[in-house]
């Protein structure tokens, strides 16, 4: 199994639209395509209070690229994308990192 962790930090002001973006469509697009996610975590106290940090799960690479391509190229994603931007941009970067669990990981 691979995560891929994705952390998206939002202009200010801007992570409740983020979160609605996802509650309200992102979550249900990525059912539709098999996209399985392993948790979504805000930051309460840290750098940051306006990022969304999360896991998604992975059998493989291949996997990673098929799915998510796909996902990309939904027209109900790019739909709800634009309709959550048109009070204005709401992610300033988006980082990606892909992680391997430990031999003494709990998380395989």
């Amino acid at each position: 199994m691979i995560y891929e962790l994705r952390i998206y930090n939002c202009l200010p002001g801007r992570l409740p639209a983020l979160l609605k973006r996802f509650e309200g469509a992102t979550l249900a697009l990525f059912e539709k395509h098999g996209i399985r996610q392993a948790g979504f975590w805000t930051t309460t106290i840290g750098e940051s209070n306006n990022d969304l940090h999360y896991l998604l799960a992975w059998q493989s690479m291949a996997e990673r690229e098929t799915k998510w391509t796909a996902f990309g190229l939904d027209p109900e994603w790019t739909k709800a994308r634009i309709e959550s931007e048109l009070d204005g941009q709401i992610v300033a970067n988006i980082s990606s990192q892909f992680l391997t669990p430990t031999a003494f990981s709990s998380v395989k």
